[in-house]
């Protein structure tokens, strides 16, 4: 029987970036991040049909370029920083459905809260850095709703207006570079 050496691939972090958009009164659409995270996949080789990821970002972290409005993603009517400091995912399928597009399934815990959700991939590609690490890009995107995990603040506007969707979407720039 053939025995496969696993791979591991570590994401870099300053190549990388993990944003999510939510609609503001319906009308505008407000940008964030998570500055501080870091994840990890594990293949066959550089087959990555079948591989598994971690991921984890700190709540903390959190970066809509507006202190006020990351103060209060950062409280209990949100994310709760203080008791969830982290969100995770860990895969539970990555399955190849040509050579660009995969589809990653998995548990995403938020604010104590875990839930299957599912992603879309694109394999970028693979390319040796000029200091000689072999790098794989992914552009991870999904979306998921707020509320499911607990993230309930939601406020009307006078005229009627939902100030906050309910709707995330997820969008995620991996750069990895494999593990000696």
């Amino acid at each position: 029987m053939e025995t496969t050496t696993k791979t591991v691939w570590a994401i870099d972090p300053t190549h990388s970036e993990v944003q999510f958009k939510v609609k503001h009164l319906v009308i505008s659409t407000v940008t964030g991040y998570f500055k501080q995270f870091e994840g990890s996949l594990e293949s066959d080789g550089d087959n990555f049909d079948g591989a598994s990821v971690r991921f984890s970002a700190e709540v903390d972290s959190i970066d809509t370029n507006m202190p006020q409005r990351d103060g209060h993603l950062k409280s209990a009517d949100f994310f709760d920083a203080a008791n969830y400091p982290q969100l995770t995912f860990v895969s539970t399928t990555f399955v190849k459905k040509d050579d660009e597009n995969y589809t990653l399934t998995g548990d995403l815990t938020l604010r104590g809260v875990t839930l299957p959700v599912t992603l879309s991939a694109v394999y970028g590609g693979q390319m040796t850095d000029f200091y000689g690490n072999h790098k794989v890009g992914f552009e991870i995107s999904g979306k998921l709703n707020r509320k499911d995990f607990g993230l309930n603040w939601s406020a009307v506007t006078e005229a009627g207006g939902v100030v906050v969707s309910d709707e995330v979407k997820l969008h995620i720039n991996v750069q990895l570079a494999k593990q000696a």
